[in-house]
């Protein structure tokens, strides 16, 4: 397209975006309208895609990490041939439209990302701009670049602001990831008014320390535009390009003000802003006839772009047979019957996490799509496997990642890696820095992709460090999280079997709750308990006395108390049924008749046993029974200590049972 078309494109960008948030009387017009020169050169000199083909993987990923201006994604993909009529724009913010008031991932084809707390989409980015190094460095050739885009951001002052952002950026210099290009819509507004309100650092200056390539442009001159672009593509850098724009372009009378950024014009000032713009005050929706041939244009593109890619990956096919498969399996995100067939462990004690760690030993060397890392915390985490090499910048080809003490980043990178397709990715923690990373790990089960969290240090367990490293309410908080998926497993072989359903699990993120303390390794045949692998259902009878008059249900590391405490009982002749609960996200899941069978009818005691807070435990001890738990902070002291003077104790659950059984409360 010429200049002339280009500017073109830009105004009716802006006149959609006018007549959609119009339309709806909400929404945010301000940054479509600033932004529309910028997304206007982007989409029609540099971005690789193929609008019938919305998946394709070697398509360039744009990110409109500033998801309140939606109507400009929107406007770029009506108009590019996505398959997004001019009714669903029309519909802008309405009951089961594809135009939600922010992007939402899966529900609008074009959308590489749920893009609604300001901060998620440019760290998403960095994530999807890590999965694309890692891949080129694994898979491509002198010959053969199979894996070969970039990914482009709109971001907004906001997005800057936010902590999260800060993380990711200082990340994505460190690791030079030169594919990554954000436009910061430097237009100097915010929700409050002028960003010096409460924003006066050196943009330019922090990505620079950074390790960002950085340039400043005019943001509506689009010859500045292209160049940049082209700057950005030359750099060994992540690429940083403020754009000094006019928030609401166009408009006479608000242009550069607050009042554009999240409310509609309003009839008169959309009038008055067409006028300015030169586009028909009388039609609403207005596409001219040579913008309406764009979308043909934009997918004969496309289907050649991808055609091209195509036949580049049936050659490699050819002459790299082998590491053809290993892509191929990446792409498919394969876990094999191999992979599955983890060893089970032998009688013993070990903590949960350190039998994470084997496990991942394994799952490495099975599992080409497996890529993980830690936020400083790798000799705690036990999540470095064996003869792997840690991902950097002189060798991108490492699988491990060290994401530095940045949880936040981290969890918001696992994101955009899971969201770009070729990568499985596993981040690991103490359990109570999901304080950090909740944000990022709901919208991982909000867009149902499969990130897997390895959280250890889970309870009082983890002893001297104290109360600030204690999770207490953790467990109960990220239960209420739709479509995450906790489980806390018991000992080593019910960790394998965690891992196994976070691998399996390809529709929402999985956590793995796991101890510092050594645990028990039972020989479930001599104890005649029932398999690990029933750690699948989310809770079973682990362990029955014919008869039992009490069950008592525990996860993870209490799981030992129950059973300690079963001998105490049945000495003094009372029979038990002990539940194992590693996660009850499945367990719920199970169908009504399984959930009774395991925990018994109606009137049966029920005894639950956590150390953390004891809310998400009513709705399984029924009328009768009775939680031991913790809601309260803990203490610096040893763990054995803690649990002792916290109750959580096979004496004390053997007295709390027998005053269930009589009725005490």
């Amino acid at each position: 397209m010429n200049k002339k078309e280009i500017q073109e494109l830009a105004q009716i960008i802006r006149g959609l975006s006018i007549d959609g948030v119009e339309s709806a009387n909400s929404g945010h017009p301000g940054l479509p309208l600033g932004m529309a020169d910028v997304a206007a050169v982007l989409w029609t000199q540099f971005l690789k895609h193929n609008p019938k083909n919305p998946s394709w993987f070697d398509r360039d990923r744009f990110v409109l990490s500033a998801g309140h201006g939606s109507m400009l994604v929107y406007s770029l993909l009506h108009l590019f041939g996505y398959n997004l009529p001019l009714k669903e724009l029309k519909r802008f913010r309405q009951w089961k439209s594809k135009t939600a008031g922010h992007p939402e991932y899966h529900e609008t084809p074009g959308v590489e990302t749920t893009t609604g707390p300001l901060g998620q989409g440019i760290s998403n980015a960095v994530g999807m701009a890590l999965a694309e190094k890692s891949l080129a460095s694994r898979f491509n050739t002198s010959r053969n670049k199979l894996v070969d885009h970039h990914t482009y951001v709109i971001a907004s002052d906001g997005d800057l602001m936010e902590g999260v952002s800060h993380e990711a950026s200082s990340f994505a210099g460190h690791n030079r990831l030169n594919k990554l290009i954000v436009f910061y819509d430097d237009n100097n507004i915010s929700i409050d008014g002028e960003t010096d309100l409460s924003f006066s650092e050196n943009v330019i200056q922090r990505f620079k320390a950074y390790g960002w390539h950085t340039q400043k442009i005019d943001g509506h001159d689009l010859d500045a535009i292209k160049s940049s672009i082209e700057a950005a593509h030359a750099t060994d850098q992540p690429s940083l390009i403020a754009c000094r724009t006019i928030i609401g372009y166009g408009s006479p009378n608000k242009a550069g003000t607050e009042s554009v950024h999240g409310s509609p014009l309003g009839k008169v000032e959309a009038r008055l802003t067409k006028e300015v713009l030169g586009l028909p005050v009388n039609k609403s929706f207005y596409v001219s006839p040579p913008m309406k041939k764009l979308k043909e244009k934009a997918k004969r593109q496309g289907v050649i772009a991808e055609k091209r890619w195509k036949e580049k990956y049936k050659k490699y096919r050819l002459t790299y047979p082998t590491r053809a498969k290993l892509f191929e399996a990446c792409l498919q995100k394969e876990v094999s019957e191999t992979a599955m067939a983890v060893p089970a462990f032998d009688t013993g004690k070990i903590a949960t996490r350190s039998a994470s760690g084997k496990v991942l030993d394994y799952l490495a060397n099975h599992v080409p799509a497996l890529m993980g890392g830690s936020a400083d915390l790798t000799p705690s985490n036990k999540t470095f496997p064996k003869g792997e090499k840690a991902f950097s910048k002189a060798e991108p080809q490492g699988r491990y990642v060290h994401y530095g003490v940045r949880e936040h980043a981290m969890a918001a990178i696992m994101n955009g890696m899971a969201l770009h397709g070729g990568v499985i990715p596993y981040g690991g923690t103490f359990f109570v820095f999901t304080d950090y990373m909740r944000p990022s790990m709901r919208l991982a089960a909000l867009m149902g992709i499969q990130s897997i969290y390895v959280l250890t240090h889970d309870s009082i367990g983890l002893g001297e460090d104290g109360p600030t490293h204690q999770p207490i309410e953790h467990l109960a908080s990220l239960r209420a999280m739709p479509n995450l998926v906790l489980l806390r497993p018991m000992d080593a072989n019910e960790t394998v079997e965690a891992w196994k359903i976070a691998l399996q699990r390809k529709t929402g993120p999985t956590a793995l709750v796991l101890t510092r303390q050594n645990l028990p390794i039972y020989d479930r045949r001599k104890e005649k308990m029932a398999a690990a692998s029933n750690t699948q259902k989310g809770g079973y009878v682990l362990v029955d006395d014919k008869g039992y008059k009490l069950i008592l249900i525990a996860s993870g590391s209490e799981v030992e108390i129950a059973i300690d405490a079963k001998r105490i009982l049945n000495e003094q002749g009372i029979k038990v049924r002990i539940v194992s609960m590693p996660s009850t996200e499945l367990f719920d899941r199970q169908t009504r008749v399984y959930r009774n069978k395991v925990l018994g009818d109606k009137n049966s005691v029920r005894l639950a046993i956590e150390a953390g807070a004891t809310l998400s435990w009513h709705k399984y001890v029924g009328p009768r029974g009775d939680i031991i738990g913790l809601d309260h902070y803990g203490a610096s002291a040893p763990y054995q200590e803690l649990y002792q003077q916290f109750g959580l104790t096979p004496k004390n659950v053997a007295a709390r049972a027998m005053k269930a059984l009589k009725g005490i409360s």
